[in-house]
């Protein structure tokens, strides 16, 4: 769901009101706070007359946070301060309450041609965000017997999708869960992300092994740049199965960090054998190999993406992420990805791509029957 760099969601949200989302409360309030400021100033002595020229700025101030009934009002208001003889005000020209008048008038309009183009905005990102939440569903808690944690953050303002992607998906070979980052993020990349998650939620159900579905993977990638020149189209992924009747848990990577295994207090990257990244030809090149590791009652999986790997502090270090995760062993799976991205900004690290966190937990295999 975010560029992000560092920055905390209040300070995106008070960027965001210049692009259309609703302005922060001091805008709001900004325009009814200078009406009553200077009128009370002017009311209170003679000398605060010159004061006055600031009546002029609050329609257009109104224009950033209200609809044309509340500009209207409010440019009544500035004209009825201008001539109320308390406030030492009612003697300006002719020409100066003329000015006054059309500058309120023209807020008005402002503010009509602006409330109507809202409109159209929250239209358009609502629709946006639902085919954007179409591409990258929320993941249920459980699949099967593997409880699932997610944080995601696009690294591009106003997107909840990037070039980040993840899945988990039950089948008749077990549970398999895929994460993956596209080349580059924001928008642009949101098409790969829909054909390789279509690909992998199909090769889920019917490749027998994590290597085919890397290959069904890759071959998708190799269809989709085939006919556009200098394409360059590549991906990370990393690919898991949690077969059933077993307590291990397979693993394939291609060119993607390795997970994090949370184990009785302790965090360690899993040992993978890497593998080329999507997108660059499996076929004649030594793809990549499975590993097996076996897990433990109440180990854990911890899975992220570059955004977290290589995010860096002041000192251009990279963000320690199996030694942050060992001293976070004791928070809950479902906590552990917020927490984690909470440890991130308040050591003031520089996110510079999309972010995305999974942790997934297996529950011990129940006995057979018999």
């Amino acid at each position: 769901m975010r560029s992000v760099r560092g920055s905390s969601r209040g300070d995106r949200e008070d960027r965001g009101w210049l692009r259309g989302a609703p302005p922060p409360w001091w805008v709001r309030v900004l325009p009814v706070l200078l009406l009553v400021a200077v009128g009370s100033a002017t009311m209170a002595t003679p000398h605060a007359r010159d004061l006055g020229f600031l009546l002029g700025a609050i329609p257009p101030l109104a224009v950033l946070s209200y609809g044309p009934l509340m500009t209207g009002l409010l440019g009544v208001g500035v004209i009825v301060v201008l001539n109320v003889p308390a406030t030492h005000l009612n003697s300006p020209g002719n020409t100066d309450l003329l000015t006054i008048v059309f500058v309120a008038a023209l807020s008005v309009f402002v503010s009509y041609v602006r409330s109507h183009r809202d409109a159209q905005l929250n239209t358009e990102r609502a629709i946006g965000e639902a085919v954007q939440r179409a591409v990258l569903p929320p993941l249920p808690d459980r699949v099967r017997r593997v409880r699932c944690a997610t944080f995601y953050r696009a690294a591009q303002d106003g997107t909840l999708v990037g070039g980040d992607f993840f899945d988990v998906r039950a089948g008749p070979y077990g549970v398999r869960a895929v994460m993956g980052d596209v080349q580059g993020h924001g928008l642009s990349a949101v098409a790969t992300v829909v054909s390789l998650l279509g690909a992998f939620r199909e090769a889920a159900l019917d490749q027998p092994d994590l290597e085919s579905v890397a290959a069904r993977l890759d071959r998708r990638l190799a269809v989709d740049s085939a006919d556009v020149r200098h394409a360059e189209l590549f991906a990370t992924a990393l690919l898991l199965e949690f077969a059933a009747g077993t307590a291990a848990v397979r693993v394939v990577a291609c060119g993607h960090p390795p997970p994090v295994l949370l184990c009785e207090g302790e965090a360690r990257e899993v040992n993978v054998a890497p593998g080329p990244p999507l997108g660059i030809g499996l076929v004649g090149t030594e793809p990549p190999k499975e590993i097996t590791v076996v897990l433990g009652p109440g180990d854990r999986l911890f899975l992220a993406s570059d955004g977290v790997w290589e995010a860096r502090d002041a000192a251009d270090a990279f963000y320690p992420l199996p030694e942050r995760l060992a001293a976070l062993t004791g928070t809950p799976s479902a906590e552990l990805p917020a927490a984690v991205w909470a440890d991130l900004v308040r050591r003031h690290y520089e996110v510079r791509d999309d972010v995305t966190m999974l942790v997934l937990a297996p529950e011990p295999q129940e006995p057979p029957d018999g």
